[in-house]
């Protein structure tokens, strides 16, 4: 596997020797801005593609064709349009709170993006307690829903916001719980180290049926957070027209697509870092030559790999089930996910306990 750090270290050494050490760590973090911004607006891009292409799938159609091959230029086209729109601003709207809710919401999702281990040596926060950090900064992003609800003084709105508030809070309980019996699994709240945990087998695997359990849970909690079918009731076309955001324009209503996809590919990114080893190769016990073979494949190919795996089986969902009542997705979170979750965590912590963990 490659070692990003000696990258890394080799980029700190070159601009410390041209420059103060102060001046050089403050273009270094700005080095590091701008490859999460490319990085981010890069996978929404491909994600957006892929949606539109997996959604052709499920319908028994093409999807886009006509602008650049298999109508890969669609995309960007897309991009260039919103970016030339005009920002509007209701004259009824609270104007600060109107403007500053897509800057939450996309605040929040560039600070979970910004947890994501990419590779050995490429984890850009990556400290003790970065599990919890995670779920602490993903939570701002329902400020920035229920600003965009109420700022924007429209009935639509605002009952989109509510939805989507009760629907993200209800479900980060079971989400969390799920991350929280994994981590009680690997011993470490780092995510450098519970990837490290993984080196000779993913936590699926290792943590038995109550991993399993986890995962799933996880899956499911995880779509409802970032309001995608058949969880997507705060967006009910028929009955809201675009939920929270209806009364956005230009970038801003981009900030918030943007949000809504990325979402998707950090709780995947997630799922893929804890339950299925992040950058590690898959390794089987007694076939040497097959592990030595799946070492030669970089880290962060394992890891986009496992990510989109996942974010393919989230759209084959989406694209599958119908819309669920509201009443029907709170009763799922609270009757049946939450109670599991919790006994699931009791059940993994007897696991590490007697050692009965591989």
């Amino acid at each position: 596997m490659n070692d990003f750090s000696v990258i890394t270290w080799w980029v700190h050494q070159t601009l410390a020797s041209v420059m103060p050490d102060k001046l050089a760590v403050l273009l270094e973090c700005v080095l590091v801005g701008v490859c999460i911004i490319l990085l981010y607006a890069a996978l929404a891009i491909v994600l957006i593609y892929m949606e539109r292409k997996i959604c052709g799938f499920f319908q028994c159609r093409l999807g886009p064709m006509r602008v650049g091959k298999w109508g890969s230029l669609q995309v960007l086209c897309d991009v260039l349009k919103m970016l030339t729109k005009e920002i509007f601003t209701p004259r009824s709207a609270d104007r600060f709170l109107y403007g500053l809710a897509p800057y939450m919401v996309i605040l929040a999702s560039f600070l979970t993006f910004a947890c994501l281990p990419f590779n050995r040596g490429a984890e850009i926060l990556d400290f003790n307690v970065g599990v919890f950090f995670m779920l602490a900064a993903s939570s701002i992003g329902v400020v920035g829903i229920l600003l965009a609800g109420w700022g924007s003084n429209n009935k639509y709105s605002l009952i989109g916001a509510m939805r989507s508030g009760a629907q993200i809070i209800s479900y980060e309980l079971s989400a969390g719980m799920s991350i929280l019996t994994m981590v009680v699994l690997a011993g470490t709240m780092q995510f450098s180290q519970i990837v490290g945990e993984q080196a000779d087998g993913w936590l699926l695997f290792k943590g038995h049926l109550p991993a399993v359990i986890a995962f799933v849970i996880y899956l499911i909690a995880g779509n409802a957070e970032c309001n995608r079918g058949p969880f997507d009731l705060p967006e009910a076309e028929s009955e809201l027209t675009a939920g929270y955001h209806t009364e956005y324009s230009g970038m801003h209503f981009g900030f918030f697509y943007l949000a809504e996809y990325l979402n998707l590919f950090i709780v995947s990114a997630i799922a893929a870092t804890i339950f299925l080893g992040g950058w590690m190769p898959l390794h089987l016990p007694g076939l040497e030559g097959f592990n030595a073979v799946m070492d030669y494949i970089p880290g962060f190919v394992w890891f986009f790999g496992k990510a989109f795996f996942v974010v393919f089986l989230l759209m084959w969902v989406k694209w599958t089930f119908p819309r669920l009542r509201i009443d029907q997705i709170l009763k799922l979170e609270w009757k049946y996910l939450v109670p599991i979750s919790m006994l699931n965590l009791v059940l993994m912590v007897f696991v590490v306990v007697f050692k009965l963990h591989f």
